[in-house]
């Protein structure tokens, strides 16, 4: 008999989730809890370089992929962080993705499968067969004749961007599973299936991403590329001051100063509404699109900017929707030593902390 029988063993598979943006890059390492996923390791690296020239940037929405800087900063944050796992999954950013609403007639799964293969050329600026393509089902709805449609939501990445990933993670050693665009891990983190109309502002440095959640579900996706960094540009030319010392400001005072700091405010906020009126024009493009739109109940601020402070009030007040920052660790277990970070953790891992998810739903 074995003496060591009573011990149950079991090993928890861990993954990482991966979030390239354009300045900086995410990890979250995550493994099987007690009753939820764990966070066992997280990090975040930032390119400061970029905050001086505009132009160093990891990816831009001209489908631009810097390969040599991402695995360096890459290699970097994992000699830092020392995850267990070598399993990866990243996200591509919104722009890396071309991606439109099509709709069909009602039809069976199968033959609707083969419809989408056939119509794709239509929609897709690249050849068929130099992209991968995926497609979700975001809704129904009937016309005056009573004829049904069901709506899908076309994706489409090039292949070569494929390749491009592919080949960065072999060179740091991870084993890349899957990619995953930034819109569906967003809601996998952040709604998890709850059924309120959602807008998702994800603020990174260099872009912005309206995301539209419904009935549990990725609807709806755009970019913008005024985000962040627009901010602290406004900052540093207004009051000529060095660009580093610009987005240290914009961290410390936030957006609704007042006294001595309203100037800050005075500064930013035409930059803040330039990115709502981006956001604003997507809800409007959306609501065409949709016979079954709904109007939006809250919007989750996402990213680097949810951390500006008096973003939220400013939001709400301009949206006249409740707008509330990111808190995707409530669906995690981690260690108690994190809770103090997890205000500020949260917008920054939303991305990451979806892909993780991904395997444990």
């Amino acid at each position: 008999m074995n003496p060591f029988s009573f011990v149950k063993q079991t090993i928890s598979p861990s993954y990482l989730g991966v979030d390239i943006g354009t300045t900086s890059i995410k990890i979250a390492e995550v493994t099987g809890g007690e009753q939820l996923p764990k966070l066992v390791n997280y990090g975040i690296l930032e390119s400061k370089s970029s905050l001086a020239r505009a132009n160093t940037v990891f990816q831009t929405s001209s489908l631009k992929l810097f390969e040599k800087g991402i695995e360096e900063i890459l290699g970097t944050l994992l000699e830092k962080v020392q995850p267990h796992t070598k399993e990866a999954i990243a996200s591509l950013p919104g722009f890396s993705a071309f991606m439109t609403v099509v709709d069909f007639p009602e039809m069976s799964p199968q033959d609707l499968a083969r419809a989408i293969g056939f119509k794709a050329k239509e929609y897709i600026p690249l050849p068929v067969n130099e992209v991968a393509l995926d497609w979700l089902n975001v809704g129904t709805y009937e016309d005056e004749k009573g004829m049904r449609y069901v709506q899908v939501l076309l994706i489409s990445v090039p292949q070569e961007q494929i390749r491009k990933y592919q080949q960065i993670f072999r060179n740091v050693g991870l084993t890349l599973r899957a990619l995953e665009i930034e819109g569906l891990s967003l809601v996998r983190s952040l709604i998890a299936g709850d059924p309120t109309p959602t807008l998702i502002m994800d603020i990174g440095s260099r872009s912005t991403a309206a995301i539209i959640a419904d009935k549990g579900v990725l609807r709806f996706a755009t970019q913008s590329d005024f985000a962040g960094a627009s901010l602290t540009q406004s900052l540093a030319a207004s009051l000529n001051i060095n660009p580093v010392r610009a987005e240290e400001m914009k961290r410390e005072r936030g957006i609704l100063g007042t006294g001595p700091v309203s100037e800050l405010s005075t500064i930013m906020s035409p930059m803040l509404d330039a990115i709502l009126n981006e956001v604003k024009r997507s809800l409007r493009v959306y609501e065409s699109q949709f016979h079954d739109s709904r109007n939006m109940e809250r919007i989750i601020l996402s990213g680097g900017g949810a951390n500006l402070m008096g973003i939220e009030a400013y939001v709400s007040e301009a949206m006249g929707v409740p707008a509330v920052k990111a808190a995707p660790l409530h669906r995690f277990e981690y260690e108690s030593g994190i809770e103090p970070l997890a205000g500020e953790l949260g917008p920054f891992l939303s991305v990451a902390l979806g892909l993780s998810l991904r395997e444990f739903t």
